[in-house]
């Protein structure tokens, strides 16, 4: 018998009483560990070697779970500042128990969210209180890594370490160990004594040249052969959604508009028609600046603004009656919706053409105070769109979702009547999650009040619109946590694997 030398330096490495594994023989050939692997798949494919495969999971810390080792996790020492800061008795600003725990950066949204998560206490208003009954020494997630970084059997539950893997603190992965045994057929092989020959793994240019192919044998191609798990880069199922959208509604007819992130109360709120005693405009729920207040706004148009507030417009408008300061208008926030947008736009100062009709979209990120839980984050990206035409209905409004969502594979879309201070008449729009069965909220509109258009300068009807998309995302891509798509505690398999609809 004849076999290509790394067969043969396999074939009599192997035992026919002892399993040895590829390593093992690895090391006493010589040969790399990948070589040995295909050679005796070779082997056993002739039935000189029989190969059994033994799957074990592996557990490694990440870089993250090393450091929470050794300085805790960030929800345990949120919870031990709200302690030092006797949060147990009474409730204790969130931002003086941030400052005790001496935690920054992500690890904010990191700490918060988790501390809810786990029962350590609440958090409610801006004010964080302690659960009376929550023990963080007995954190499962705590002892498991510990019991990893000391070598050990984490010995818990499949949850909690899916849980720290979602969170990045361990990788999780399969370990394939492989074992060969000589067959009879091999031990008989040997016996009767097998030959080295010269294998080429390769066609090269010397070997057709000089005709030497014809005489060499080639070793054949091992498909069954281990390779390294190689993954390419890949933009971000945010991003892959956002551009969906944007073709969608370019396709639908719409432009597209840009503007700052930070703007004035008065292009956030005011021009909205909202009160500026609303609770939406207090300091719990807006990101106020600490910037210089916004000269750069028409003084007719605050003039304009202010005359709707407490006057009412028309003829039958009636106004609020209540304070109005323009310098709470000038004041500087992170926007808390794009209709901020919407507001530059339809008052020309952005110089967007005007001429009904028209049709305008964005697509970005706002920033609300709000409470981080499954569908909720505190920066987010909002489908920001409406259409200027006359004598349009809510059923135009309606048609128009409709046709949106479609594009998305999403056809059963609930809408049900709403209140906004700013639309009337106005709805919300939910849709049904592909997993859980849930009904989410995905978006709120509705047809602009004549006080929103009217001090604007806009005399036709306007229909708009603000639609969130990660939870657009969630429908499409069944993920059931907004926070498994971006943030800290994203699950990085499921952002590999997740696909956008076309």
């Amino acid at each position: 018998m004849r076999l290509p030398e790394r067969q043969l330096a396999v074939l009599e490495a192997a035992s026919a009483t002892d399993e040895r594994t590829i390593d093992e023989i690895a090391s006493e050939t010589g040969l790399k560990p990948e070589t040995v692997t295909g050679a005796a798949f070779d082997l056993r494919d002739e039935g000189l070697l029989s190969v059994v495969e033994t799957a074990a999971e592996t557990l490694d810390l990440t870089d993250e779970g090393r450091r929470y080792v050794d300085d805790g996790l960030p929800e345990t020492r949120l919870y031990r500042a709200g302690l030092a800061l006797d949060a147990d008795e009474s409730a204790v600003s969130m931002g003086r128990v941030i400052g005790e725990a001496d935690i920054d950066g992500p690890e904010v949204d990191i700490a918060l969210s988790n501390f809810a998560r786990k029962g350590f206490g609440s958090i409610d208003s801006g004010e964080l209180r302690l659960a009376p009954d929550a023990d963080p020494d007995a954190d499962p997630e705590t002892a498991a890594l510990a019991a990893l970084a000391d070598g050990g059997d984490p010995a818990v539950d499949d949850a909690v370490l899916d849980q720290l893997d979602s969170r990045g603190l361990v990788d999780r992965g399969e370990s394939v160990t492989r074992s060969v045994t000589l067959t009879d057929d091999g031990v008989d092989a040997l016996m009767m004594g097998v030959e080295a020959t010269e294998t080429v793994s390769e066609l090269t240019p010397e070997l057709l040249a000089s005709g030497e192919w014809r005489d060499v044998e080639f070793s054949e191609y091992n498909v069954e052969a281990d390779a390294p798990t190689t993954r390419g880069g890949r933009k971000h199922v945010l991003r892959r959604t956002a551009d969906r959208v944007k073709d969608v509604l370019v396709g639908m007819g719409f432009q597209e508009m840009e503007g700052p992130h930070a703007d004035s109360d008065f292009w956030i709120n005011d021009c909205l028609f909202m009160p500026q005693d609303h609770p939406a405009r207090t300091h719990w729920d807006r990101f106020a600046l600490d910037v210089d207040p916004m000269d750069e706004i028409p003084e007719e148009l605050i003039d304009r603004v202010e005359s709707a507030h407490r006057d009412g417009w028309g003829e039958d408008g009636d106004g609020y009656h209540s304070p109005w300061s323009e310098e709470f208008a000038r004041e500087v926030a992170l926007r808390g919706h794009t209709t901020s947008l919407s507001m530059r736009y339809l008052s020309g100062i952005a110089g967007a053409e005007l001429e009904p009709p028209q049709r305008y979209f964005s697509v970005e990120k706002v920033y609300r105070n709000d409470t981080l839980d499954p569908t909720h984050l505190l920066e987010f990206f909002q489908i920001e769109g409406w259409v200027m035409a006359e004598d349009l209905s809510v059923r135009d409004l309606m048609g128009t979702f409709e046709e949106f969502y479609r594009q998305f594979g999403i056809t059963d879309i609930q809408f049900k009547p709403h209140y906004n201070p700013y639309t009337e008449p106005s709805f919300e729009l939910f849709g049904e999650h592909p997993e859980t069965g849930e009904e989410i909220e995905i978006g709120n509109s509705g047809v602009f009040r004549e006080e929103v258009t009217g001090p604007l300068g806009v005399d036709c009807d306007v229909m708009a619109w603000g639609l969130a998309l990660e939870r657009l995302a969630m429908l499409t891509t069944g993920a059931e946590d907004i926070r498994d798509l971006h943030g800290t505690l994203a699950d990085i398999e499921f952002l590999r694997d997740a696909e956008v609809s076309y």
